[in-house]
């Protein structure tokens, strides 16, 4: 529970950013670390949302999931809660993060920045401050950001999939996605075509992949080439 002094002390900080909340090109968000609410938003956001900070006080942690791409937000939060151990000041996060925005229909791309606000006396972070600025659905960040999305998700789906594969078979994999034949496989990595055909099916196999473009996928997904 917090003191009276500590609620005087997030009360004067927001009303800081409140006086200037309207000029900043983005919006504004405030989280306190300790009951894990909102306890501010700018009005720019609160339009966005269609909805009160009342409203948002009440859904405590529900807050994200009713707003935020859970899938997605399996990158940033992550890395949220490392910006808080290490508790450095002035240390600002960047993410892309995705919000549903009240008559969208849709997913909208958001660039984000973090940084803590304010700490408690003993040091820890008390509050944090978020500023998220639209990404329209045409700009480059937005679509390389969409990108982004779905390969970490490719790679969440076939991670285990593709751990199956042996080095042996992460290398002749890389060399089919540059459309190697086994021949030049075999020649490449010093083995019998036939050995190389094996490789091939057993790759297939694993992965549970019929064609080239999807070996191809997974070798882009997983950085071999």
């Amino acid at each position: 529970m917090q003191s009276i002094s500590q609620e005087k002390v997030i009360a004067h900080k927001i009303s800081e950013i409140d006086r200037i909340a309207e000029d900043i090109p983005g919006v504004i968000i405030i989280h306190n670390i300790e009951t894990t609410e909102v306890v501010y938003m700018s009005p720019r956001g609160l339009r966005l949302l269609g909805t009160t900070m009342e409203e948002l006080k009440s859904l405590g942690a529900d807050y994200h999931k009713k707003y935020f791409n859970q899938l997605e937000s399996e990158e940033y939060v992550p890395k949220i809660f490392g910006l808080l151990e290490r508790n450095i000041k002035g240390e600002v996060l960047t993410f892309f993060q995705q919000v549903n925005l009240i008559g969208e229909g849709c997913w909208k791309w958001h660039s984000s920045a973090v940084k803590i606000l304010l700490w408690n006396e003993d040091g820890s972070p008390l509050l944090i401050i978020t500023v998220a600025t639209p990404l329209e659905p045409t700009d480059n960040l937005s679509i390389k950001a969409d990108r982004l999305l779905k390969e970490n998700e490719f790679l969440r789906k076939n991670q285990q999939r593709f751990n199956l594969l042996t080095r042996q078979e992460r290398r002749i994999l890389e060399q089919l996605a540059r459309g190697r034949s086994s021949s030049e496989i075999a020649n490449e990595l010093y083995i019998s075509v036939h050995t190389a055909d094996t490789h091939r099916r057993n790759i297939k196999r694993k992965l549970q992949i019929t064609n080239l473009p999807d070996l191809i996928e997974y070798a882009k997904a997983f950085n071999l080439i």
